[in-house]
């Protein structure tokens, strides 16, 4: 996927000067504004909806989502 995105002019990939073995991947400046944008209607969203949860009710969201990602990195790795 990094290497798509880094072909369109989305991601950069540059030399870690202090270890050449990494690679440091950013977003292109050109699409660092949309992307925040676009990420920050996300995150809005899911501060109004946990906003209106009890205490409770927010740590099983979160355990909830905890457990699928271990489950999604789980059936994903490789």
């Amino acid at each position: 996927m990094v290497g798509d995105l880094s072909r369109h002019g989305i991601l950069t990939r540059e030399e870690d000067d202090a270890d050449r073995r990494r690679r440091i991947v950013a977003i292109a400046s050109d699409y660092a504004a949309p992307i925040t944008e676009w990420l920050s209607g996300s995150a809005t969203a899911w501060t109004e909806v946990l906003a209106a949860l009890t205490p409770a009710e927010r740590v099983t969201i979160v355990a909830t989502m905890r457990a699928y990602e271990a489950a999604l990195e789980k059936h994903t790795s490789t």
